[in-house]
């Protein structure tokens, strides 16, 4: 299993910008057992959450094991604090940068599939709330759409004042991030109007999965979006688990998303664990 870190000038974001990707084309097949034909790999964009950055789903779970037992290549980029969406006077096109020039590249350095049923997104807490967002921002490009304890923040952000103790809570971040909170609502940078604009226009809408703790203060965000979102008859996979907005979750349920996903589901290849084969 190749792990490599990549760093790159982005268009997007007007600096250099690095990520890691899993890339399973050493995996050498276990004695007996068939070797993967020759074509590109289904890829996987994940995003990180606040405080985070590119490092987190190696360190924190085991995708990388994961990956190499279902032939995924996965993209792991850094995205600030940003939510993942636009700021163009700050030149933090965060939204572009994952929904289109992430996916662009990838596909010029390494062997990926173009095909729209073979990409697909994911992330938690911050970086699930930007997996939906872009994930159906750019449905053309993301087949498949999954959110681990996303943070749907966007239904009451408006309501925000800066009198909190916790400046992930104020408005002032909010703004930073969002921009005119009054008009989020109304704008693509709200899931929801993003999904129902979709259905509206009668477009293809990825396959989604939504998976958050029963113990997890965002529970009830998740559970709306998913109310709101079968509403318009659009149907969600969605699970309520054990465990609250912590890596032993979303260890457990990104095992539970690549279930969930259309993957080769083959064999794992040999690595430094096999042993008396």
């Amino acid at each position: 299993m190749a792990l490599i870190q990549a760093n790159f000038m982005s268009k997007t974001l007007f600096r250099n910008v690095t990520m890691n990707v899993i890339l399973p084309v050493d995996k050498i097949a276990l004695p007996g057992r068939a070797v993967r034909e020759n074509k590109p790999y289904k890829t996987l964009y994940l995003l990180h959450g606040v405080f985070g950055n590119y490092t987190d789903w190696v360190s924190g779970t085991n995708i990388q094991r994961w990956a190499e037992k279902n032939d995924l290549v996965v993209v792991m980029p850094s995205g600030d604090n940003s939510f993942y969406v636009d700021n163009t006077e700050a030149q933090n096109n965060y939204g572009e940068f994952i929904g289109k020039e992430l996916v662009e590249i990838t596909r010029k350095m390494f062997p990926l599939s173009h095909k729209r049923e073979d990409t697909y997104i994911a992330g938690l807490s911050m970086g699930g709330y930007g997996a939906i967002r872009n994930g159906l921002k750019y449905s053309d490009t993301f087949g498949y759409v999954a959110g681990l304890s996303s943070a749907l923040i966007t239904d009451n952000i408006n309501k925000r004042t800066n009198d909190v103790g916790f400046f992930l809570e104020s408005r002032r971040f909010a703004e930073a991030c969002f921009g005119d909170l009054s008009k989020v609502a109304e704008s693509d940078k709200n899931p929801k109007w993003l999904i129902k604009k979709l259905v509206e226009e009668k477009s293809d809408i990825p396959q989604i999965y939504i998976a958050c703790g029963d113990k997890d203060n965002l529970l009830q965000e998740n559970i709306g979006f998913k109310e709101y979102t079968e509403n318009l008859g659009v149907k969600v996979t969605f699970e309520v688990g054990s465990g609250g907005h912590d890596w032993d979750f979303w260890n457990r349920y990104i095992a539970r998303v690549l279930e969930w996903l259309p993957l080769e589901n083959s064999d794992s290849g040999i690595n430094s664990g096999n042993v008396g084969i």
